[in-house]
């Protein structure tokens, strides 16, 4: 059974496959959708090692010309430099403007590949295999690429969408418990902003889903897909309406950028994050303490942390000012209003009150 969820862009439209299983049809959709017939496939060794064979064979045998390359695993290898080495073996290679990218890996890959396909001889279409749960749910969709600057994550960019996002929740069954559960906390994201049915679904299965049941995920994953689609297809370049997709993101930016890249998950960040989005709405009477409660269990559930390192709260401030939603000097937080709603806010005093809720 495969779930199938579209982004509505006109003619950047793309559709989201979800299923078990479902790798070794890759080659064949690409060939259907008329995807160019020289491909590189990026990955990591880690990835690559577990995958690229599977991949690489399905493309093969649907006529399509493949080359592999493999890039340094990690959140801290997202960077210019990296991207370079892509180019450099795209050039020495001679691929040209009727080649297709295939990134198979999680959010680090997917951004990487992402930005170098809209930047490769001014754009050539990409495809996203997203093999975290993280990735599935959030990266892969809705066209955001990019690299890491020493100042703050992802500054580097463009919004570039891909042709096909091809979701085999197989891959999950690699996934140490703990990225796993970092991927756990951008699904429940996408309860608190959009969808209290979604978030009371997912304190039903929460059992379920910690013990990775094939077809929980596919739900769950269609649903969040559904979600941040129907967002992104309201405001693709986050005008507005998709900046409450980061709920939790300018405070977990933060948490990432003074951990060092890499030392704590981004999904774990982000869940430190939306408690300190949660804890600020309730201190502004937007969001009651019960809820915040319930947001704090069902992270919990999953294993993951919710309270931030121990920084300053000037230290925090500086570095959220950095963030892409500052407007005029000013920062803005998402912040949620109670389950199933959040809007952005202008935040004064931002040092002040991050002293308060860190204290």
């Amino acid at each position: 059974m495969i779930k199938k969820v579209v982004v509505g862009l006109g003619n950047r439209s793309y559709p989201i496959w979800i299923g078990q299983d479902i790798l070794p049809v890759l080659g064949q959709v690409l060939k259907e959708h008329d995807f160019p017939k020289q491909v590189a496939v990026i990955s990591n060794p880690t990835v690559g090692q577990l995958y690229a064979p599977q991949v690489v064979e399905s493309l093969t045998k649907s006529g399509l010309k493949v080359s592999v390359i493999n890039i340094p695993d990690g959140e801290q290898y997202k960077t210019i430099e990296t991207l370079t080495q892509i180019y450099d073996v795209l050039i020495e290679r001679r691929f040209d403007r009727y080649t297709g990218l295939v990134a198979l890996g999680g959010g680090v890959i997917g951004d990487i590949t992402g930005f170098a396909a809209a930047t490769y001889l001014r754009g050539i279409p990409f495809v996203q295999v997203p093999t975290t749960l993280l990735s599935q749910v959030d990266s892969s969709v809705g066209g955001k690429t990019g690299v890491n600057h020493a100042q703050g994550k992802n500054l580097i960019g463009a919004f570039y969408q891909p042709s096909h996002v091809h979701i085999d929740v197989n891959v999950l069954k690699s996934l140490s418990d703990r990225d796993f559960s970092s991927g756990v906390a951008e699904v429940v994201k996408y309860g608190i902003i959009r969808d209290k049915t979604f978030f009371e679904w997912l304190e039903l299965h929460r059992d379920g889903l910690l013990h990775r049941d094939a077809e929980l995920l596919v739900d769950a994953i269609m649903m969040s897909c559904q979600i941040k689609a129907n967002v992104v297809e309201n405001d693709e370049r986050e005008q507005n309406l998709r900046a409450i997709l980061n709920l939790g993101h300018t405070f977990g930016h933060a948490v990432e950028t003074l951990s060092g890249y890499g030392v704590i998950k981004h999904g774990e960040a982000v869940s430190i994050g939306m408690v300190m989005a949660a804890r600020t709405a309730h201190h502004l009477q937007i969001c009651s303490q019960h809820d915040v409660n319930r947001i704090l269990r069902l992270l919990e559930h999953f294993n993951l942390p919710v309270n931030p390192p121990e920084f300053s709260a000037a230290e925090y401030s500086a570095v959220m000012t950095h963030d892409k939603k500052v407007k005029d000097g000013q920062v803005r937080l998402v912040l949620n209003h109670g389950i199933g709603n959040a809007k952005l806010h202008h935040v004064d005093n931002l040092e002040e009150l991050l002293d308060g809720l860190l204290n």
